[in-house]
């Protein structure tokens, strides 16, 4: 079968359409006809081996599909359902079939469509884990550093949808956005701490940095260590006092992301959609760092 993957550690020239077998799901896995992709960070970051993976590998770390086959010891899952989740080792769903983690899978309502449901379980999961890690309470500030990228903005609707006043940083571009999404916004950079306090004075109870190195250190002073969070810089968030964000890839949060979707309080903001012919385009976009909101890859198209 056609896939997308990397060939070896490197830069995009790296990138290639890979002819692979189609995997047969092990226990606790389903094989998925894909129909829609997730385009991700991780992905680009996985091609130049910061995460170990030399390569040839297909990336692609999320999608939405149909179950074609079931592997040993799944229950609740069955040849046909509409389905998204997570792929196992956070590759290979940028082919026509993957394998995903039934665990981390979860029934798509017919509500959510497979675009939409494709792009939660890496940016709005990772959000809602957030969320859990950092605890505040209904009428706390949350300091969101870099909300206007593909985790920012699903952070802001559930922040918003706790009860918590959110202030994001981003670019000057995307201060319209993150005033549609109900978040006070801040601009970047050089005097961000004091443009955070000047729409802050009591002060912010929580930070969730999304951008890491100085952007993060800049803002960490704001706020007590304690509830100091980044996904984007591991060890400078440890060296400040802060923590990561453990994940709960499970599907009893999926299954609670795709209910707000389908109500109407979550919009997972897929702004672009490219057909599977041009994943080398949609990854290229996502690592340029400008992309708006979510990129999805849809195999229907193919």
């Amino acid at each position: 079968m056609r896939a997308y993957g990397f060939l070896g550690v490197g830069g995009p020239d790296q990138e290639a359409f890979l002819d692979v077998p189609v995997p047969d799901p092990g226990p606790g896995e389903l094989r998925v006809r894909v129909r829609v992709a997730g385009v991700n960070p991780g992905d680009f970051r996985m091609r130049r081996g910061e995460y170990g993976t030399t390569g040839p590998a297909v990336l692609g770390r999320e999608v939405a599909g149909t179950v074609t086959a079931v592997g040993d010891g799944v229950s609740g899952f069955a040849v046909g359902d509409e389905v998204f989740g997570g792929c196992p080792g956070m590759v290979g769903g940028w082919a026509e079939q993957a394998l995903v983690t039934a665990s981390f899978a979860a029934h798509r309502p017919p509500a959510v469509s497979p675009k939409d449901a494709a792009a939660l379980p890496v940016a709005a999961g990772t959000a809602d884990d957030a969320l859990t890690t950092l605890a505040l309470p209904p009428g706390a500030t949350l300091l969101v550093n870099g909300a206007g990228g593909g985790v920012g903005i699903p952070t802001v609707q559930l922040a918003r949808a706790r009860g918590l006043r959110v202030i994001g940083t981003a670019s000057a571009g995307k201060r319209d956005l993150l005033t549609e999404l109900g978040a006070v916004p801040v601009t970047g950079g050089e005097g961000v701490a004091d443009r955070v306090r000047a729409v802050a004075p009591d002060g912010v109870d929580g930070v969730f940095d999304l951008v890491g190195g100085e952007a993060l250190r800049a803002v960490a002073p704001l706020v007590d260590p304690a509830r100091l969070a980044s996904v984007a810089d591991k060890p400078l968030v440890a060296e400040l006092g802060g923590g990561d964000v453990p994940r709960d890839r499970s599907t009893a949060v999926l299954d609670a992301l795709a209910a707000l979707v389908a109500n109407g309080d979550l919009d997972p903001w897929v702004r672009t959609t490219l057909p599977f012919a041009r994943t080398g385009e949609a990854l290229a976009r996502v690592e340029d760092g400008h992309v708006l909101g979510k990129v999805v890859v849809t195999m229907d198209a193919a």
